[in-house]
């Protein structure tokens, strides 16, 4: 699964959601829905626009090795997240 991030421009909010790529939200009433949040005033039927999408969270390594993997960074090599 992977985090997107939408945005209702009638009313001005963006949230974030996990979802199956497979999966698409295309109305604010499935979006809050789907999040977990108050509706509001702002009809169900209402269109939001998909902003971004992230991987899951990528956790790695072990509570022994001080978070270090010793196959390297979770994130890949050339990321520059200063893992080294």
């Amino acid at each position: 699964m992977a985090i997107y991030e939408y945005l209702c421009e009638a009313n001005g909010r963006t949230v974030e959601v996990r979802h199956g790529m497979d999966e698409e939200i295309r109305t604010w009433g499935d979006l809050a829905a789907r999040a977990g949040v108050e509706p509001g005033d702002t009809p169900p039927a209402t269109p939001v626009r998909r902003l971004i999408s992230a991987g899951v969270p990528l956790t790695g390594g072990s509570s022994t090795s001080g978070g270090k993997s010793p196959e390297g960074p979770p994130c890949g090599s050339a990321c520059g997240c200063g893992w080294n």
